[in-house]
């Protein structure tokens, strides 16, 4: 039965990541046909083609690796100025040079001089703007939908004011690592030391009236080692329970890498799934996206880790995955017995929603081969066509991104490397949600 569920979840996981990708490229499809540009094919993965088949002038398609899809829209790499389209260049080139001007001929081997003014680049900058921006977005509203829908059908782990646990000792956050337990040279808890038990609920803070846990924590911070009266609930009875906080080093946030030294109780809270409303939704996507951002600044450094798991070293929990990864996890996740079925299906909807999230933060990067790269060569040739426009100038005319293919070149060649090394890492070294 587990190794059912495991296939299952595994399955389920992989159509909506290759859902979500289609969803991707349809955004940029629809547009790009909206705006009469030449789209010859629509494919969602990599790879052997699994299936296919042509409506008018485009071929539509399944490829047998789900780790990503593409959109062929003619003239996204312009010729260069006064080169005609499908010519290349002769003289003497270096290997770079010719390696662009072949990527330019390329482009146009299915031009013909019926299509012109419906290539890429012929196209106003804000409608290849539109067009290039249209995927990613896609990918928010889908990771919006599923996270609005999650919070507000099934709902959120909100924090009561009801106590979880009560650790024994003091631990800063940098040694905080999963096994790590109390010695003689760790200062006891003042939760500990006041008496606290599981399933106390808190009242109040030095005089301040409780009524969530998100405001007893910032008092519990500020009060750094100053003493500290609490008032509980036990067993319908209210008791004052007292002692003094101290100065520790903890997570500013959950899951988060910034370590901040402020006050420290040592009691945890228990967690309740509540349903919540839009703005609660709103709200918590504006917190994952800062995340998300966060999680791609401190990408490459992340790498290093993944590199030292591959050889044998420790994989940290929060370390980058890939499909492989994540479809491991979402097989954990099915076949975990004692989570009950809401609790799964959550956690799947969770899972699909945040990598729709990074998948269309990582294609906003304005670097090419990636969306982002393709948009701020719209953009700027907006601002380029728009001085010119308002100081009386000669057009400059379209933006030649295919000065930029050096550089796309050498990113993608990074990309295919962090990929299989990903890949590896999550083979040989896979990160595992639950321990046992």
């Amino acid at each position: 039965m587990t190794v059912l569920l495991t296939v299952l979840g595994i399955v389920v996981f992989l159509v909506g990541i290759m859902l979500s990708f289609a969803l991707h490229e349809l955004g940029h499809l629809l547009p790009a046909k909206a705006f009469g540009m030449k789209v010859t094919q629509f494919f969602s993965g990599f790879g052997r083609t699994v299936w296919s088949t042509k409506r008018g002038e485009t071929e539509y398609g399944i490829k047998l690796i789900p780790a990503g899809g593409f959109v062929r829209i003619i003239g996204m790499l312009p010729p260069a100025k006064g080169q005609r389209p499908g010519t290349v260049r002769r003289g003497s080139t270096g290997p770079i040079q010719s390696m662009v001007e072949n990527a330019r001929n390329a482009e146009y081997e299915t031009i013909d001089p019926a299509d012109d003014g419906r290539l890429f680049y012929q196209k106003a900058w804000w409608k290849k703007l539109i067009v290039m921006a249209s995927g990613p977005l896609v990918n928010v509203v889908i990771a919006f939908v599923l996270f609005a829908g999650l919070f507000m059908l099934y709902g959120a782990n909100v924090a009561q004011t009801t106590v979880h646990t009560v650790t024994d000792c003091v631990i800063p956050a940098a040694e905080a690592t999963p096994g790590r337990k109390c010695t003689d040279a760790d200062k006891v808890s003042p939760a500990k030391t006041a008496g606290f038990q599981v399933g106390d609920k808190v009242l109040s803070f030095n005089g301040t009236p409780i009524s969530s846990w998100d405001q007893l924590t910032p008092l519990i911070r500020a009060n750094t080692d100053k003493p500290a009266t609490i008032v509980v609930e036990r067993n319908g009875q209210q008791q004052t329970l007292r002692t003094a906080t101290i100065i520790n080093q903890v997570r500013e946030k959950a899951g988060s890498d910034t370590i901040v030294a402020v006050g420290f109780l040592g009691v945890t809270p228990e967690m309740k799934v509540e349903r919540q409303d839009f703005g609660f939704a709103v709200d918590r996507m504006g917190e994952l996206t800062v995340a998300t951002v966060k999680a791609l600044g401190n990408f490459p450094a992340k790498l290093v880790g993944v590199a030292k798991a591959v050889v044998g070293g420790e994989r940290d929990q929060d370390s980058p995955i890939s499909v492989v990864g994540a479809s491991r996890v979402a097989g954990e996740i099915a076949a975990n017995q004692t989570l009950s079925g809401g609790e799964r299906i959550a956690f799947l909807i969770s899972l699909l929603a945040s990598l729709n999230l990074f998948l269309a933060l990582f294609n906003f990067i304005p670097l090419l081969p990636l969306d982002g790269g393709h948009m701020i060569g719209a953009i700027w040739e907006g601002i380029r066509r728009g001085f010119a426009k308002l100081f009386g100038r000669p057009d400059p005319g379209y933006v030649d991104v295919g000065k930029l293919l050096p550089v796309a070149y050498l990113a993608a060649t990074c990309m295919v490397v962090m990929g299989v090394l990903l890949v590896i890492a999550d083979i040989v070294n896979p990160i595992k949600i639950f321990n046992g």
